[in-house]
């Protein structure tokens, strides 16, 4: 029997992701909810392939987008996922227990590890691992919170559940590269100070290598560790640099 569970999406342009996203999670839901904001290629056709319930939603932001998503679900809970990920078979299994079992009853929520495939492989330390998420929750007790590194806020406890939810976020390093801009003017924009230090600007990037290749391992990850420790410093650098350009603005 289907779970009292809502998948709720959002999408553009997703059909590279979409169909393995969600023959990850087809015979779980009672619903998959998918807000699309204007896709062109074959997104929909491969929702409807699946049952998927699709709504139309013009581009209102990752939040907002996420908390239209999540005002056309109508189960008990929510299971909130990007089209570029996929429930592993040990975090499925985890996911059906939890209803199973009746942890449902005593949480309102529910946490576990995402793991991202970078450059050939999974990424499993530095920074990127374990990359810890709530996406499980009551529909009633939760909201998505944040612009840009969107987050969800839930009243009530929490569990944790086994197995790694699945990412296929960078496909290439330009990708990577193409986001640093965003997550640089986020950062900026939620400072309560916004004056420029020399000092934070150097010692945080370096800080940021040393915590993600040494601290955390990411050397054991090969040269795409080595990569993402480098690419992260420079966007630690990229953003301590934003009230540096906006001081000169001022000038």
């Amino acid at each position: 029997m289907p779970l009292p569970l809502s998948i709720a999406l959002i999408s553009y342009n997703e059909e590279k992701n979409l169909r393995r996203c969600l023959r990850s999670i087809e015979d779980i839901a009672q619903e998959i909810i998918l807000v699309d904001s204007g896709s062109n290629d074959a997104t929909l056709s491969i929702a409807k392939e699946f049952g998927a319930k699709t709504y139309h939603q013009k581009w209102l932001g990752y939040r907002d987008q996420k908390n239209c998503a999540l005002a056309f679900c109508t189960q008990q809970w929510v299971l909130a996922l990007d089209c570029d990920e996929e429930l592993s078979p040990k975090l499925k299994k985890s996911l059906i227990q939890f209803f199973e079992q009746g942890d449902c009853d005593h949480f309102h929520g529910a946490t576990f590890h995402r793991c991202t495939w970078f450059l050939g492989r999974w990424i499993r330390h530095g920074d990127w691992y374990p990359d810890t998420k709530l996406r499980l929750f009551r529909r009633t007790d939760g909201t998505w919170v944040e612009p840009i590194h969107e987050t969800v806020l839930l009243s009530g406890p929490t569990t944790h559940l086994r197995g790694d939810l699945l990412h296929y976020s960078f496909p290439s390093m330009e990708s990577y590269i193409e986001k640093i801009h965003p997550f640089a003017e986020e950062f900026f924009q939620k400072q309560q100070k916004k004056n420029w230090s020399l000092a934070a600007t150097i010692s945080r990037p370096l800080w940021r290598f040393f915590r993600a290749y040494v601290l955390r391992c990411g050397f054991l990850d090969g040269f795409p560790g080595l990569w993402i420790a480098v690419a992260t410093t420079f966007s630690v650098f990229v953003r301590y640099s934003r009230s540096f350009e906006e001081s000169t603005k001022n000038e």
